[in-house]
């Protein structure tokens, strides 16, 4: 099999061989067997799973929460001439039914899905016709209580199983930690527990915290030691991004803004000049970077403190793809961590408020109670936050957590292309040709122009269109719309605005309930997770990767000798282990009084004066221990 597989690599990837673990992870799901593969991000997830599925008969089902990453993926599989499609919210009713049946025709090998559709009928009644060789689940911990991302819907995904019993399953995520993978296994029903697992650690991003008022001036001096590649800033306010983006162009550090909030086509755009190394600096919410695959970046600075080490590690983990020597920056002030504590709460706001901006959101879109299932509606929060004065964190949040419940979805600002099918047989196009006369130029230009029309949607520019015939952008899509209607074709006009779609009706609100695990359990794992964030920039003994390492359940005990903790005790020529036995005789030694500095070095007899004036230096700097009024040292 292993021969099979290679070759499916080479030919449709281009690699002569597996990276290490893939060859074992994509023989595993040959074999049937429930697989879940823990990569980091830049492993090669996604060959894990196309691979096995090309080699076997039938159709792959990829859950996914992102709508982007979808997009991108099944584009990338055309590309390398593998049938793909996606099914997700905001779609046309045609293109979703086309997808369907070319799906239980066996006309495609990737079928991707939101974890919302998996439980509609039109779903389970597709699925039951189809010869399904794999359910993939990307970023799983979203289906783990436990995970950083938890999505209720994801909990649906075990119950699809018991319409392809036979199917193995395969899970994929870049973090977890250890009660986050045994989580997923269990709630996707494996029928034995196997994981395949590399290490998180990444030896050539060196991981630094830096205590520091005056971010932007460090900021500067770091991109300005960055002799090439690219780097990437993770602030918390969209408002920020061009505020730090516009500070940096004037520093001379070419640079831009993203955020979700902007129009897809720009951020494409935006995101192509980065890519392309046109720009240096891209400022960015933590909606940039899935997906993003981009070897060369050197530098990776937090501005803001994560809700999570999960989601520090993973944009801290952009950096150093090539493998090449990376560095990633957090720094922060004497206010972030109370900010972050008050983040905390603004994202968990009491039950009557969330019903009040849930009654508000179905009242902005006209949706009366008991309606609006399976609709999609554009929706813009920043103008429904601006609208009802809701400060846009409550309404934010608000939409997370009933998006969780399973009432809504949310999909992002995507720029959706106008599509066009034409709906006509061979002997109605020459019967409308006749009788239509006026619309002879724009059907000849479509039948010559668009291979593949007559059979499928295909992607098409209005201006371009326009252009080649002599008319207007307005005068084509006038065009288009009359023959939509008189039913020759069916023509989806683009859209690119963010939209909400409703998963059940509109409920009355006073009937509206979140469950614990929605609420109150998600409200106490997420305090633990700041915690841990908070933990993490104040532990300023322990190697920074170490930390890391050791929260997602990796007992390393080698320091890196590179981060900001390690090349502190490098000046002091002592090293991790020296330090770590000192230290412990010494808060032994203070735990119930105090004590003289040469009191405590005629205790310690197997270490050099020097190094433990070093070590007591150390813990003086970092607040462990103090010195009072006469010299002598207790603990803090």
């Amino acid at each position: 099999m292993s021969e099979l597989t290679r070759g499916i690599l080479l030919k449709h990837w281009g690699y002569p061989s597996f990276r290490p673990l893939q060859e074992d992870i994509v023989d595993s799901v040959i074999n049937g067997d429930d697989t879940l593969a823990l990569l980091p991000t830049g492993g090669g997830k996604s060959i894990c799973f196309q691979v096995p599925a090309m080699a076997m008969e039938g159709i792959c089902i990829v859950v996914t929460p992102l709508i982007s990453l979808m997009k991108d993926q099944v584009l990338h599989l055309k590309k390398n001439g593998i049938p793909a499609a996606a099914i997700f919210s905001g779609m046309h009713h045609n293109e979703v039914d086309i997808a369907y049946n070319q799906a239980v025709f066996g006309m495609l090998k990737f079928l991707y899905v939101s974890p919302e559709r998996l439980m509609t009928d039109t779903f389970i009644e597709a699925i039951k016709k189809m010869k399904v060789n794999l359910l993939a689940v990307d970023e799983s911990h979203c289906i783990s209580q436990w995970g950083y991302d938890f999505r209720p819907p994801y909990l649906k995904i075990a119950e699809i199983r018991n319409y392809i019993p036979d199917t193995p399953v395969m899970a994929l995520t870049a973090t977890a930690t250890p009660k986050v993978v045994d989580d997923i296994q269990f709630r996707l029903g494996f029928k034995k527990r196997n994981v395949f697992q590399t290490s998180y650690e990444r030896k050539n991003v060196t991981y630094n915290v830096i205590h520091e008022s005056d971010k932007y001036s460090l900021m500067y001096r770091l991109f300005k030691k960055m002799d090439n590649g690219s780097g990437i800033v993770y602030v918390r306010s969209r408002k920020r991004t061009k505020i730090i983006a516009d500070w940096l162009e004037s520093t001379g550090i070419s640079s831009t803004y993203y955020h979700a909030g902007i129009d897809a086509k720009t951020r494409d755009q935006r995101q192509q000049l980065w890519m392309d190394g046109k720009i240096k600096v891209i400022v960015a919410t933590n909606a940039f970077g899935m997906g993003i695959d981009k070897p060369d970046v050197r530098l990776v600075i937090h501005l803001d403190l994560p809700d999570s080490l999960e989601a520090y590690f993973q944009e801290a983990g952009r950096a150093g793809r090539d493998l090449k020597p990376s560095e990633a920056f957090l720094l922060v002030s004497e206010t972030d961590i109370s900010k972050l504590k008050e983040n905390l709460q603004s994202s968990y706001p009491d039950l009557n408020r969330i019903k009040t901006i849930y009654d508000a959101i179905g009242n902005y879109l006209n949706i009366p109670i008991g309606s609006g299932l399976n609709q999609s509606y554009d929706f813009d929060i920043t103008d429904f936050a601006k609208f009802y004065n809701f400060p846009l964190i409550e309404v934010f949040s608000t939409i997370k957590l009933i998006e969780r419940e399973g009432f809504i979805s949310t999909s992002e600002a995507l720029d959706s292309p106008s599509k066009l099918l034409i709906r006509a047989n061979k002997e109605e196009l020459y019967r409308f040709q006749i009788e239509y006369k006026e619309y002879d130029n724009i059907i000849k230009y479509l039948l010559r122009n668009l291979p593949g029309v007559l059979s499928d949607y295909v992607n098409i520019r209005e201006e371009e269109i326009g252009y080649k015939i002599g008319y207007t952008t307005d005068m084509v899509e006038k065009q288009l719309t009359k023959l939509d209607s008189l039913n020759f074709l069916s023509y989806i006009p683009r859209n690119n605005k963010p939209q909400v779609h409703y998963i059940t009706e509109r409920i009355d609100s006073r009937n509206l309930y979140l469950s614990d695990e929605v609420y109150k359990n998600r409200k106490d794992d997420a305090a633990h997770r700041v915690a841990a964030v908070i933990d993490f920039v104040n532990d300023s003994t322990t190697c920074r990767s170490v930390q890391l390492l050791r929260y997602f359940g990796e007992n390393i005990k080698k320091s890196c000798g590179k981060c900001d903790v390690c090349s502190y005790k490098n000046k002091m020529k002592i090293n991790d282990t020296e330090y770590q036995e000192i230290n412990a005789v010494i808060i032994n030694e203070l735990k119930d009084r105090e004590s003289d500095i040469y009191e405590i070095i005629s205790k310690i007899k197997t270490y050099h004066e020097e190094k433990i004036l070093d070590a007591i230096r150390w813990m003086l700097d970092n607040n462990i221990i103090v010195q009072n009024n006469n010299g002598r040292l207790k603990l803090k």
